[in-house]
């Protein structure tokens, strides 16, 4: 399967965009959107943001799969020409007045990637009022030009930075050759784009690699003008190591258990389930939005976990036989073993739960996560272990959590482990609280922690009522395989040669 699979790297960069902000520039990124079935937009992937900048050279690239995605318009006269520079257009056949957007492509045929991480000492005072605000750029020779490559982040009022640790594919860094010249800028950030710079230094990937490496920042106007110039400070490179990227599939074919599970909300805003208003009223076909949202993505999930047993809860409902209030049931009753036999497993223990509770409430989603993550936390464990496992939670809510703050802190607890949370939301309640945990910026709890990573996706069901069940599970997946990756490549973990013991998910866990 691997061997079918071409990667294309997509490199952007735009030219002369009309500034959309009052007073300065426009802050633009790039988006690569796929058109599904229905007609509807699924985001693959995006660049960063360019602030205040009318001509902005993106560094993060885009990844385009053309063996398992519909060609994209104008892609074959991309890959002929390698570039291409086009018009950008409000809309097809209506032209944006002026900007043009160029487009690159290169076949990802090497997976591996450069790791480096980056500090700096002594750089030069560039703010009147401070320090200064610096930030590296990479770039390196082809075509007798010079394409950025990497773009560090920014470390506010530091004269000794250390840099965020980054990974840039091998074939972006240097073209795959440690012998082709490599520009570094050193540069104190401003707000309005004019970044001052501070000095800059010509390697190769090969004397990158020589760590620790360190060489001088030199600013060509200072040496020009001062005899006794020296430099503007110290760049030192503290690793730079090149590894293999290992994919989605490589785990998965390598043995990575993928646990699925699914977590249902029973609470009282859904409606009396007797009235057809009700979001968990079965229709004489006997489906609903949950079932439907439900068939849709464990359709494709329970494909990946070798037995096809899932552990499926409720929450937010009073319970027989005491009638109290759980954030955690088993929907078949039975906690000491609430696996289903496949999604119709699941789905008809939702139909027999469905009567013998009583609707409820709050939404309280902090439960069930911190109930997953407790086995995730244990899976994480068995690193020495011929064991790999990842963890996936499904929610499907009517409404925003109730315990918002102690969500977050879930989330964020979890988001150090193998585990991601699906939320899909149905009916048409304001789902803004929800959209916040899939937000683009670090989730960060009141105390100030962030995540880890992003693992949260959010997807709205109403996006998708009239739209091929396909749309919905391509939309909610989309970013499990990343997230899936980043976990165990941060835990340099690499995929397992031999297929692993098949557990049966958390509760054999804790049992064991």
């Amino acid at each position: 399967m691997a061997c079918c699979v071409t990667l294309v790297q997509l490199s952007i960069s735009c030219e002369h965009l009309t500034d959309k902000d009052i007073g300065s520039k426009s802050d633009p990124l790039c988006v690569l959107l796929e058109l599904m079935l229905g007609g509807l937009c699924s985001q693959l992937c995006r660049t960063e943001c360019v602030r205040n900048c009318s001509s902005p050279e993106f560094s993060r690239t885009l990844i385009y799969d053309i063996d398992t995605r519909p060609v994209l318009p104008h892609f074959p006269q991309i890959v002929s020409s390698q570039t291409l520079t086009l018009p950008l257009m409000l809309k097809p056949g209506k032209p944006a007045g002026q900007g043009t957007i160029t487009v690159s492509a290169q076949e990802l045929k090497d997976s591996r990637i450069v790791t480096m991480e980056v500090e700096a000492r002594n750089l030069d005072k560039k703010d009147l009022l401070g320090k200064s605000d610096p930030f590296l750029e990479f770039f390196h020779q082809r075509d007798g030009k010079w394409h950025l490559t990497y773009r560090s982040n920014v470390i506010k009022n530091n004269l000794n930075p250390t840099w965020e640790c980054f990974s840039v594919p091998l074939l972006h860094f240097c073209g795959g050759d440690p012998s082709i010249p490599i520009q570094v800028h050193c540069s104190d950030y401003d707000s309005n784009g004019s970044h001052d710079l501070i000095g800059t230094f010509h390697t190769t990937l090969a004397q990158l690699q020589a760590v620790p490496a360190e060489f001088e920042c030199i600013h060509p106007e200072k040496q020009k003008k001062k005899k006794s110039y020296k430099n503007s400070g110290i760049i030192c490179v503290k690793t730079c190591r090149v590894e293999t990227e290992y994919s989605f599939l490589d785990y998965v074919m390598g043995g990575c258990q993928i646990n699925f599970t699914v977590g249902v909300d029973f609470s009282g805003s859904n409606g009396d389930p007797s009235s057809p208003d009700s979001l968990h009223y079965l229709s004489p076909m006997g489906v609903n939005e949950y079932l439907t949202a439900l068939w849709s993505v464990g359709s494709v999930v329970q494909d990946y976990d070798s037995d096809k047993l899932f552990p499926a809860f409720g929450f937010g409902a009073q319970v027989p036989p005491d009638w109290q209030v759980s954030h955690e049931f088993a929907l078949n009753f039975n906690p000491n073993n609430p696996y289903c036999a496949g999604i119709q497993g699941i789905v008809d223990a939702y139909r027999q739960a469905l009567p013998q509770v009583h609707l409820y409430g709050p939404t309280n989603f902090a439960p069930i996560i911190n109930h997953v993550t407790r086995f995730a936390a244990q899976a994480a464990q068995q690193r020495t272990a011929s064991l790999r496992q990842y963890f996936v939670l499904l929610l499907l809510t009517d409404g925003a959590a109730t315990d918002v703050e102690a969500t977050r802190e879930a989330v964020v607890q979890a988001s150090k482990l193998p585990m991601s949370v699906i939320i899909v939301g149905v009916g048409g309640a304001d789902f803004e609280a929800m959209e916040q945990l899939d937000a683009d910026g670090p989730l960060r709890t009141r105390h100030g922690e962030a995540a880890a990573r992003d693992i949260v996706q959010f997807v709205p069901y109403r996006r998708f009522q009239n739209a091929p069940r396909e749309a919905l599970a391509q939309t909610v997946l989309a970013e499990v395989p990343t997230q899936l990756v980043s976990y165990f490549r941060a835990q340099g973990w690499a995929p397992l040669k031999t297929p692993p013991f098949p557990g049966k998910g958390p509760v054999q866990v804790l049992q064991a």
